[in-house]
């Protein structure tokens, strides 16, 4: 039987924020919108169909109608944000990353501790259809044993959005300067969440230049693209790339590899989705010997958001991958059934964590390090 309970919701940021589906859930209402902005206040307002706004999120929290708080702000308060939220009573979803330091992190996971409510963070990377797929193969066993994967997110020309309207020269915004692995989660995802797996050891490589665009941005950051290897608690080896510049085309992808079959996400430069099967037959390479040759198949990947994985309300696709319409059910439907989102408050941690500690180690060369884990359950 169909839930008939509404969960009230105010959303906060007109940027991001404005690309969910909050206003078609059956079990969602949007009691509340906020930005400090007036236009996307506005926009949020026009959105979501919701008359009531507020100049703030520190106003909106204050709202007794409001049972969770969609917070989409700058990834420099996400954190400030959600504790408020959650001290407030407020259940949160908050866009990525998760936090931005090791402080914030045990920060973030105390006021989930201490409230009891719930934290979800909206990672698109998990909802990806490649990845519904990835992890079922997973879940079925058809990989076998995955022991390598390979996550890249590639996305030069980002450099616009580091100053006010676009002008180079112009006010910063918080993502000037933005470190690549302190926004790691739309790689990390595509491991943590099919395999369970934890990032546990680090050595990463930063790779700048002398543009002037790096100078003075207040991480003290001098990389453009930062690529990691991972060692994870199964043992296993995963190369995360996270690339602001270059001549490259834009991606966030994976391709994993496994002793039975492998899976490769469709690749920007036009091959995929792609599953390559162990086989018995064999090949002669172009100097004579001899080597296993695996099967090769094009895949016909199923658009999960067509499927009842979704209330038919939600069944048509959007951004990132179709992945907002799953992100939205996912929340309403945690708080509807009283259970723990996909993405809680361990899994968000899971994946932001690891690049925390890789931007360290591109600071040091390269140095191995340790990747701290903040789950309670392992």
């Amino acid at each position: 039987m169909k839930s008939v309970k509404q969960i009230r919701i105010g959303v906060v940021g007109g940027g991001f924020g404005a690309a969910f589906y909050w206003h078609q859930h059956p079990n969602c209402v949007v009691e509340a919108v906020a930005d400090l902005r007036p236009e996307r206040r506005e926009n949020l307002a026009k959105t979501y169909g919701c008359a009531k706004t507020h100049e703030s999120l520190e106003q909106l929290i204050q709202d007794r109608n409001v049972d969770a708080v969609a917070v989409f702000t700058g990834a420099p308060d996400h954190v400030r944000h959600s504790v408020a939220a959650l001290r407030a009573g407020k259940h949160v979803i908050c866009a990525v990353p998760a936090a931005m330091t090791l402080e914030q992190c045990q920060e973030l996971l105390a006021a989930v501790k201490q409230t009891g409510l719930t934290y979800m963070m909206a990672e698109t990377s998990y909802y990806y259809q490649s990845a519904i797929s990835a992890r079922r193969f997973y879940q079925e066993g058809r990989f076998g044993e995955i022991y390598y994967t390979e996550a890249e997110y590639l996305h030069a020309g980002l450099h616009p959005l580091w100053f006010e309207g676009g002008k180079l020269g112009g006010k910063p915004t918080w993502r000037h300067g933005y470190p690549p692995m302190l926004y790691p989660t739309h790689c990390t995802a595509f491991l943590v969440g099919i395999t369970g797996e934890r990032l546990t050891q680090v050595s990463c490589i930063g790779w700048g230049d002398d543009d002037p665009l790096l100078k003075g941005n207040p991480y003290q950051n001098p990389f453009w693209n930062e690529t990691a290897l991972f060692r994870t608690s199964s043992g296993n080896a995963m190369r995360v790339a996270v690339f602001w510049k270059g001549a490259h085309r834009g991606c966030e992808r994976a391709q994993w590899y496994g002793d039975k079959m492998s899976f490769f996400m469709a690749h920007p430069n036009g091959l995929g989705p792609v599953i390559v099967r162990a086989g018995a037959q064999t090949e002669t390479d172009d100097a004579g010997f001899v080597r296993q040759l695996p099967e090769f198949e094009q895949c016909d990947q199923p658009q999960w958001w067509q499927t009842d994985m979704l209330p038919e309300p939600l069944r048509h696709g959007g951004g990132h991958d179709g992945s907002q319409p799953f992100l939205t059910h996912e929340f309403i439907d945690a708080l509807v059934t009283h259970r723990r989102p996909a993405i809680d408050i361990c899994e968000a941690l899971a994946y932001t964590v690891p690049g925390i500690i890789a931007h360290q180690s591109a600071l040091q060369g390269g140095e191995w390090m340790e990747v701290p884990a903040f789950d309670p359950k392992r």
